[in-house]
This record gives structure tokens, sequence and C-alpha cells, in this order.
């Protein structure tokens, strides 16, 4: 198992091609979401995820909302590096990117965020967990090779 998630040859994924194109709408939809946090002028606190930033503590919220948008995009920044030069490397991109949501869920028990409604990442989590978990798997079964396959 460990030596599909670290391969010794990373160049090459030897798992079926399909799971690397279902891959990418999930780091493009990580990508936007790190811009948005970032870029937006509350950095989507209360726009997208109904946080109050009116009080006095406000520009804080805002704050961090947009470091953390600079953070995400780094992060995926470098998964996209990884998925696009080392294909090998696919399972473990599939690893980070499922283990976003449970940690989230953690992070939001241990201080949860107070919010009018709930943010569309909070909806979405678990049935990306659910597809990434899926894909995940996929990503270790090995295809076939075409020689294998003629004997």
């Amino acid at each position: 198992m460990l030596e599909r998630l670290l391969p010794r040859d990373p160049s090459e994924f030897h798992g079926h091609r399909w799971v690397r194109w279902v891959v990418v709408p999930f780091l493009a939809i990580i990508v936007i979401r790190s811009l948005l946090h970032l870029l937006l002028p509350d950095g989507g606190a209360d726009s997208i995820a109904g946080v109050d930033t009116s009080g006095a503590s406000g520009a804080n919220v805002v704050a961090m909302f947009g470091q953390w948008g600079a953070i995400q995009l780094l992060l995926v920044l470098l998964l996209i590096v990884l998925f696009i030069r080392y294909p090998g490397l696919t399972s473990l991109v599939i690893l980070a990117l499922s283990l976003d949501a449970p940690l989230r869920a953690v992070a939001g028990q241990l201080k949860p965020l107070t919010s009018t409604h709930t943010p569309p990442g909070a909806s979405l989590n678990w049935p990306f967990f659910v597809i990434l978990i899926g894909l995940l798997v996929a990503s270790l079964v090995r295809k076939p090779s075409s020689a294998t396959a003629d004997e």
C-alpha cells in the first residue's frame, strides 16, 4: 500500500487514467475556493460563510479568512505540481485532498464557528469526501498492463 502512495518511480501512474481526469475538477475547486478567500473584500467570511464581520473584531475575521485562502492556494499549487510532474503520486494527492473534510470537521468541533447559514463548503465536504475516498481506492488499483493481458 505504501509503495503505491510513494512509488519508487513517481513519473508513471499505473492506475486507471480516468481517475486522474476526475481529480482535476477537485483541484480546480480548491483553487477557486482559495482565490475567493484571498481576493474577496470580506474573504468570503460574511458573503459566503455567513460569519458576522460587523463587530469590533470583524477586520480580524476577514484577515484570517484571507490568510486561510493564501495558505490554501499555496498548498493546492503544491498538490498541482506533484500531480502534473509526478503522476505516480496521484494517490498521495487524492489522500491529501480527502483528508481536508474530516480535518476541518475536527477543527470545527474543537473551535466551532457561528454563522447565519451553513457555508457551501460544509454542505459539500462529506459528499466530496466519499467521492475522494472512492477515487483513492480506484487510484490504488493497478490497471492490467497490455503485456499481462495478452498472456
